[in-house]
C-alpha cells in the first residue's frame, strides 16, 4: 500500500500497521533537534520492529518537518521501506504559557500557523502524511497551562474538513483531535456539551488518550488490588495481576468513550492516540510512590495493550518510542523523562529484549551504538528494581 492512495481509514485499526508516538529529541531542550541522520536512524529502527505508523507533535518545529524528509529519503533508497505519519498541531488557548491571565475560551494566535503548517506537510507529503490531529490534550481541564473548550478544536477540525471539500487536502486524510478518555465525554458529566457533541460528529475518528500508569497515584483503587491476597501470591503474581488490572483499567476507560458516543446516536471508529508506562520515578510513581515505574511493568503494559488492539481492531500509538530527556528537564528521573521502550542512548528496554534477541536490530544503530538490552540483558539485575504495588506493602519505604 505504499502509495499515495493509501488512506488513513486502510491503515487505522489494521494489525499489519502497528502505530506508535514518536519524538526523536535526545537532549535536555528542544532547542537541539534531532539531525537528519538520526532521524533516519531512528525510523529504521521503528520499520525493523515492524512499526507503520508514527505520531508527532509541535509542527511549527523542525523535527515533524524533518521526519517526513527522513522517511521519503528511506522510501526513495529503499521501495520497500513504508512508514506513514500522524501530524498533530498544537493548539493553545490565549495567554498559554505566559504570566498573563489564561482565557481558556479564547485561543492563542498560533494556532492558526500551526494548522497552516500542518496543511502545509500534508500537501507536501501525501503518500507520507495521513491524518492530522488537531489539538493534544487541548481540551483537558487539568492541562490549566493551555486548554482550550471544545469549540476551538471545532472550529479549526471544520476548517480542516472544509479544505478536504474544496480539494485543498487529499479526501483520504483523516482529521481527529487526540485527547485525554474525559474529554471525549467518557468521564464527568462536566465535559458534556453541544459543541463536544458537533466535534465528535465532525472528526473521522476519535483519538483517545488513557493512562492507568499516572493513576496509580491519583486513582489507585485498581491499583492496590485485593490485600486478602498478598500473603499467598508471589512478588511476580502480584505484579503480573496489577499489570492485568491496568489493561482493564484502560480498556473500561476506552469502553467508557464508546458508550458516550454511542449515546448520542452517533458512529465513529475510536483509537487509542496515547498509552504508556515509563520505567523511572523519583516522584509519585516510584520507589517513595505507588511502585509502578520499572521496566518489567511496562513489558507487560506493552504486550498486554499491542495484544488487546491486535484482538479489537484498535490502532495504538504507544507512547513512546524512545526516552526524551526534555520533558522534565530539571528533574533527570522524572517519569515524563521515561516512558520510551528504549533509552535515548538507544539501549533497549525489557518489552524488546526478545525483539533483541531475535536480531531485530542487527545492524541497526542509535547515537552511533549498536542497538544492546538494558541491565547488560540480565533479568536477575531487572528484577532488583521491580517492586509490588505499594497497598501491598504499606511499610516498604
Amino acid at each position: 500500500m505504499n502509495n499515495v492512495n493509501t488512506t488513513a481509514a486502510e491503515i487505522l485499526g489494521n494489525s499489519n500497521y502497528p502505530a506508535i508516538s514518536y519524538g526523536g529529541y535526545r537532549k535536555t531542550t528542544r532547542d537541539v533537534q534531532p539531525t537528519m541522520a538520526e532521524l533516519k536512524d531512528d525510523m529504521k529502527i521503528l520499520h525493523a520492529m515492524g512499526i507503520r505508523v508514527i505520531r508527532t507533535y509541535n509542527v511549527h518545529l523542525p523535527q515533524a518537518k524533518n521526519i517526513l524528509k527522513a522517511i521519503a529519503a528511506l522510501k526513495k533508497e529503499n521501495a520497500d521501506f513504508e512508514m506513514y505519519v500522524m501530524l498533530g498541531a498544537w493548539i493553545d488557548c490565549l495567554n498559554a504559557w505566559t504570566d498573563k491571565v489564561r482565557n481558556h475560551y479564547a485561543e492563542s494566535e498560533r494556532n492558526e500557523v500551526e494548522i497552516q503548517t500542518a496543511v502545509t506537510l500534508a500537501n507536501a507529503y501525501p503518500d507520507i502524511v495521513k491524518i492530522i490531529a488537531v489539538g493534544n490534550e487541548a481540551m483537558v481541564k487539568w492541562a490549566t497551562d493551555y486548554y482550550v473548550q471544545p469549540s476551538v478544536i471545532l472550529k479549526w477540525v471544520t476548517h480542516l474538513q472544509e479544505l478536504k471539500k474544496e480539494g485543498a487536502l487529499p479526501k483520504s486524510l483523516w482529521i481527529t483531535s487526540s485527547d485525554n478518555f474525559a474529554s471525549w465525554g467518557g468521564g464527568g458529566a462536566e465535559y458534556h456539551s453541544e459543541d463536544l457533541e458537533k466535534l465528535i460528529a465532525a472528526v473521522d475518528y476519535i483519538s483517545v488518550h488513557t493512562y492507568p500508569f499516572h493513576d496509580t497515584h491519583y486513582n489507585p483503587s485498581f491499583w492496590h488490588g485485593n490485600e486478602m491476597h498478598v500473603n499467598t501470591l508471589t512478588l511476580q503474581e502480584r505484579i503480573d495481576a496489577a499489570m492485568l488490572r491496568s489493561l482493564d483499567y484502560a480498556v473500561n476507560q476506552f469502553n467508557n468513550v464508546k458508550k458516550y458516543v454511542e449515546s448520542l446516536g452517533i458512529k465513529k471508529p475510536i483509537h487509542i492516540g496515547e498509552t504508556g508506562w515509563a520505567t523511572v520515578s523519583k516522584g509519585f510513581y516510584g520507589r517513595k510512590g505507588s511502585h509502578a515505574a520499572d521496566e518489567y511493568k511496562q513489558a507487560l503494559y506493552y504486550k498486554h495493550m499491542r495484544a488487546w488492539a491486535h484482538q479489537n481492531g484498535v490502532s495504538c500509538f504507544y507512547f513512546e518510542a524512545f526516552d526524551e530527556p526534555w520533558k522534565d528537564a530539571y528533574n533527570p528521573k522524572g517519569s515524563e523523562n521515561h516512558f520510551g521502550l528504549f533509552k535515548v542512548d538507544g539501549k533497549a528496554k525489557y518489552a524488546l529484549w526478545e525483539a533483541a534477541d531475535n536480531g531485530t536490530f542487527e545492524g541497526l544503530t542509535r547515537n552511533g551504538k549498536p542497538i544492546e538490552k538494558t541491565f547488560k540483558g540480565s533479568t536477575e539485575n531487572l528484577l532488583i528494581s521491580v517492586l509490588p504495588p505499594i497497598a501491598l506493602e504499606p511499610n516498604l519505604k
